[in-house]
């Protein structure tokens, strides 16, 4: 790729991180390198082995908890902060040809980040890295930066019958 885009998923319905993931694959079957930064998760969901079966994926996570029922703690903003600082290494070296910055846009509705600082390195990337923000409550900055914006919908779905997250799925 000559030129990298920005692309941002957001909206409130299922698939962000899927779409990504799904990107991730046609990007490494194509012989390119992903490297994939999960921020505010911790939890070993099955994306986490993607490295183990495709060669050139790269994933780490930035969260040390769920802080969805309490105040973000100081220890949650250092985890995204340091995140972010591997991140624009990461943007800046090249070496990846797909940078996925998964969940960034909850970690800025947190005020783990602010908009600035994701912007600040998303422009200062290598240009042929195409670099993919997902996350619900995408601010308007993102939006506005971004040469793509998907916006997920939810129409239905059946966690509201009580069906939990399931391997391979879900997590």
């Amino acid at each position: 790729m000559s030129k990298g885009y920005i692309q941002v998923y957001t909206g409130d319905g299922k698939g962000k991180t899927t779409a990504s993931l799904g990107l991730a694959l046609r990007a490494v079957c194509a012989g390119k390198k992903v490297y994939m930064g999960q921020f505010v998760k911790n939890m070993k969901y099955s994306e986490a082995r993607a490295g183990e079966y495709l060669p050139g994926f790269m994933i780490e996570q930035y969260g040390i908890g769920c802080f969805f029922d309490r105040e973000p703690s100081k220890k949650d903003i250092e985890a995204a902060e340091k995140g972010l600082k591997t991140i624009k290494e990461i943007l800046r070296s090249g070496e990846y040809d797909l940078v996925i910055m998964d969940e960034i846009n909850i970690a800025l509705h947190y005020n783990l980040l602010s908009p600035t600082q994701v912007i600040e390195a998303v422009e200062e990337r290598d240009p042929k890295v195409e670099v993919i923000l997902t996350g619900r409550y995408a601010p308007e900055m993102i939006i506005e930066k971004a040469d793509l914006v998907t916006e997920r919908k939810e129409v239905k779905h059946y966690y509201t019958d009580g069906v939990k997250a399931r391997d391979g799925i879900e997590r």
